[in-house]
């Protein structure tokens, strides 16, 4: 395995970790509150807790600063579009947990930034390594 290859495995995992606690361990009732919004400074916060724990990342695995800040607004923006679609659409459809509709809804945003890694990855290999 060659190290570039190692690299981005590691920042694969990087992200994983990251978006684990971003994602579940630190949302606020504030981030979480009135999703559907367009317009919502929780949830933007919660983009920045995404882009800002992906620059930490980036930082440890050596990629240049002017790479990870265009890399990190970049994920900021796809990350807080995915959370205000999946909002909406809740909001719209009114499924709860106790239904197939919230969980496919839940899968989908979590699939949209599973791919969000995989392209931030892909740009680390042309770019960045």
């Amino acid at each position: 395995m060659t190290p570039a290859i190692q690299t981005l495995l590691i920042l694969l995992i990087l992200l994983q970790v990251k978006h684990m606690f971003a994602d579940f361990f630190l949302q606020t009732p504030k981030m979480l509150a009135g999703r559907g919004q367009y317009a919502h400074m929780g949830r933007a916060q919660h983009a920045a807790i995404h882009a800002g724990g992906s620059a930490i990342a980036l930082v440890v695995l050596g990629a240049p600063s002017p790479f990870i800040v265009v890399l990190c607004v970049l994920e900021w923006a796809v990350h807080y579009h995915i959370d205000w679609a999946k909002g909406a659409y809740s909001d719209r459809s009114g499924h709860g947990p106790a239904e197939a509709g919230y969980w496919r809804t839940f899968g989908v945003d979590q699939l949209l930034h599973q791919l969000t890694y995989v392209a931030m990855i892909w740009a680390c290999a042309v770019y960045a390594l």
